[in-house]
């Protein structure tokens, strides 16, 4: 069990995909993503293995959750800074978590 002291030191926080590209050089399926959280975070990257449900076109201005506080990590040739959230469907493929209406940029959940 955690407490919620644990929880809360996890800071995730809403963006909107602002840019995709394709990820051939990683070793699965990827797509960089350049997400924007706003004036206090700002555009960070990532890389999401998400290719089952997603093509870059479809995921410019979807607004999604992610980790905004684990340090950066190299994927690849990408650091990827932030860590988007999705939760696997049936067949274990990822599908992204983000709010069902829009929402500010950057807020926080809790």
């Amino acid at each position: 069990m955690i407490t919620y002291d644990d929880f809360a030191a996890v800071d995730i926080r809403v963006g909107r995909i602002t840019r995709a590209e394709p990820f051939p050089e990683a070793r699965k399926p990827a797509i960089k993503l350049w997400v924007d959280f706003g004036g206090e975070i700002g555009e960070k990257r990532s890389s999401a293995q998400i290719t089952a449900h997603y093509s870059p076109e479809t995921l410019v201005g979807k607004q999604v959750l992610a980790v905004v506080n684990f340090p950066p990590r190299q994927i690849g040739k990408v650091m990827s800074e932030v860590l988007v959230l999705g939760v696997p469907d049936a067949a274990g493929e990822v599908v992204l978590i983000g709010p069902d209406q829009p929402v500010p940029l950057g807020g926080k959940l809790f």
